[in-house]
C-alpha cells in the first residue's frame, strides 16, 4: 500500500490515517507532497494522486481511498483491532471519529496544527472556546465510562482522530481545566502526544 500525505508540520488530515496505519502494522510507502507551494505546484502534485485534488490518498492495487475516514475504515477491515471489540465501545469510538471528521470547524480555522511554531497562549474566540467545552466533555465522558487510557479503553481510530487536536491543545496553551476538566482530559492529550507513532511524525515534521 502506498499512503500519499501532506506536509507534516501542518496536515492533521495526513496524520490520521498514518497513524492508523502505523499502529495496524501493515506494511506501507509513504509519498509526501509539500503544501502551500507557490503556482498551483502543490495542487498539481496532488490531482496526479487524488481524484478529489486533496490528500490524504491511499492506493492498495488498483483500489484509491481519497478520504481519511474511509481509509482508517478500510484499514480496519484488514487489521483486526482498530476498533474497540465491545460493541458500546466501538459504537461511540466511531461516533466520536466523525464528529472530529465533520466538526470543530472553529478550533480547526482558528487553531490549526503547527508542529514546528512554539507553544503560546493565544485567547480563542467564543466559538472555539465552545469547540473546547465539546471537547472535554467528550474526552471525559468516554474515559470515564471506558476507563481509559484512551477514548474506547484501549487505542482505537477514534484516538487517531483527536491526535491533532491533542497538538492544538499544546500549541495554543489551551488551559482544559478552564473548560471543565477534572485533569482526565490533559491526561489523555499528554498520553496521545507521548504515543512512539506521534513522536515518529513530530520527529519528521520538525527536521523537516
Amino acid at each position: 500500500m502506498e499512503l500519499v500525505i501532506g506536509t507534516k508540520r501542518w496536515s492533521t488530515w495526513s496524520l490520521r490515517p498514518w497513524l492508523v496505519l502505523k499502529r495496524s502494522g501493515l506494511p506501507f510507502t509513504e509519498t509526501l507532497v509539500e503544501l502551500r507551494q507557490e503556482n498551483n505546484v502543490s495542487a498539481d502534485r496532488i490531482r496526479a494522486h487524488s481524484p478529489s485534488g486533496l490528500v490524504p490518498v491511499l492506493k492498495d492495487g488498483d483500489l484509491t481511498v481519497w478520504d481519511s475516514l474511509a481509509i482508517s475504515e478500510y484499514l480496519a477491515e484488514k487489521a483486526p483491532g482498530l476498533w474497540p471489540a465491545d460493541p458500546a465501545a466501538r459504537a461511540m469510538a466511531r461516533a466520536a471519529a466523525a464528529e472530529m471528521h465533520s466538526g470543530f470547524q472553529a478550533l480547526r480555522g482558528e487553531a490549526p496544527m503547527a508542529l514546528d511554531e512554539p507553544v503560546r497562549t493565544v485567547e480563542l474566540s467564543e466559538a472555539t472556546q465552545a469547540n473546547v467545552r465539546r471537547l472535554v466533555a467528550l474526552w471525559g465522558g468516554m474515559l470515564e465510562r471506558f476507563g481509559g487510557p484512551f477514548l474506547a479503553g484501549g487505542w482505537s481510530i477514534a484516538d487517531a482522530f483527536y491526535t491533532p487536536v491533542a497538538t492544538r491543545v499544546r500549541t495554543y496553551g489551551i488551559d482544559l481545566a478552564a473548560y471543565g476538566d477534572d485533569g482526565r482530559c490533559a491526561a489523555y492529550v499528554a498520553r496521545l502526544l507521548a504515543t512512539p507513532e506521534f513522536l515518529e511524525w513530530e520527529r519528521a515534521a520538525v527536521e523537516g
